[in-house]
């Protein structure tokens, strides 16, 4: 894996983790402020986020895809999200984390890291 792309991962997980309890953030939010797609966050989080709070982040309507709301309900329970009358997932609106926050907090945690897309950046790493 290229010094880049380990460098992407590395600041959409921290993004994650950030996600307070009780909230969730959509895939596109979480893009957003990391400047990337919403697509490879989906990619990221499918194959990287074993350890991190995966169940807070959603589709823009607070919805998941296949199975995966079943495994988040235990967690929902536990941090009070609410599913909505639909049974597919939370009402985005009643329990999306504040995105100028969030943001605030992700530039703190990865101020130690690099510009992505630095041209300096060591792509043999």
């Amino acid at each position: 894996m290229d010094a880049r792309r380990e460098l992407v991962i590395e600041r959409v997980l921290r993004c994650v983790e950030l996600v307070p309890e009780g909230r969730v953030a959509s895939y596109g939010a979480i893009a957003a402020i990391c400047g990337i797609g919403p697509r490879q966050v989906g990619s990221i989080m499918r194959h990287y986020s074993g350890d991190l709070p995966w169940w807070r982040i959603t589709n823009h309507a607070g919805d998941f895809g296949g199975d995966l709301l079943q495994h988040a309900l235990p967690h929902w329970d536990e941090e009070g999200i609410a599913v909505k009358p639909n049974g597919l997932g939370c009402r985005y609106a009643d329990h999306a984390a504040d995105m100028g926050e969030l943001e605030l907090r992700w530039r703190a945690a990865t101020a130690d890291l690099p510009d992505p897309d630095a041209d300096d950046l060591d792509a043999s790493a």
